[in-house]
């Protein structure tokens, strides 16, 4: 995969995110956690649920150097064989790296492979309040197609017991699935 913006020092590269980098992948995933604004999850998942769940031709690792800055990837939304063309995805980038374009350059990366693998429909959930996450996906082609008003309760971080709501967003594609609307 690509370097980033600027070949220098700082530059962030992309490439398959592997079991080796599960332990920065989960220390990531656990900030996010922890603040309460990404996830309803309580903890991330051990690697074997991680590698259960998510496709593998569709987990990104952004890196600044030797450091992981970010992930994304992908995971089915259905067994059923119509669904095959639909995804859900996860972006998270390190505080200390956003809004340094990674988000952008994971998504982008995200939406390429996805594309190329056939798959018509990435999708979604994002708190209202994730403003940069929102801004993100917007600018790359997603849009909000609902509401699901207390869809459940945080069980964690500065919110627990609060009922959330969430917006779904779909970005579909221009060319994989071109007949799928």
């Amino acid at each position: 995969m690509p370097a980033g913006p600027g070949a220098g020092p700082g530059a962030v590269t992309l490439r398959a995110l592997t079991v080796q980098d599960w332990p920065a992948v989960r220390g990531i995933y656990a900030e996010a956690i922890a603040a309460g604004r990404a996830t309803f999850e309580r903890r991330p998942p051990d690697w074997e649920t991680f590698n259960s769940t998510h496709l593998t031709e569709h987990r990104i690792l952004a890196c600044a150097g030797e450091e992981t800055v970010g992930w994304a990837a992908a995971a089915p939304t259905s067994t059923r064989a119509v669904y095959r063309g639909v995804v859900e995805h996860s972006v998270y980038v390190c505080p200390a790296a956003q809004g340094r374009g990674v988000g952008r350059q994971l998504l982008r990366a995200l939406v390429s492979s996805t594309e190329k693998a056939g798959i018509w429909t990435l999708q979604c959930s994002i708190f209202p309040e994730n403003t940069a996450s929102l801004a993100l996906h917007r600018a790359e082609g997603f849009r909000v197609v609902g509401r699901r008003e207390r869809i459940a309760k945080m069980t964690h971080g500065p919110q627990t017991g609060q009922w959330r709501d969430t917006l779904l967003l779909e970005r579909r594609s221009g060319s994989a699935g071109a007949d799928a609307g």
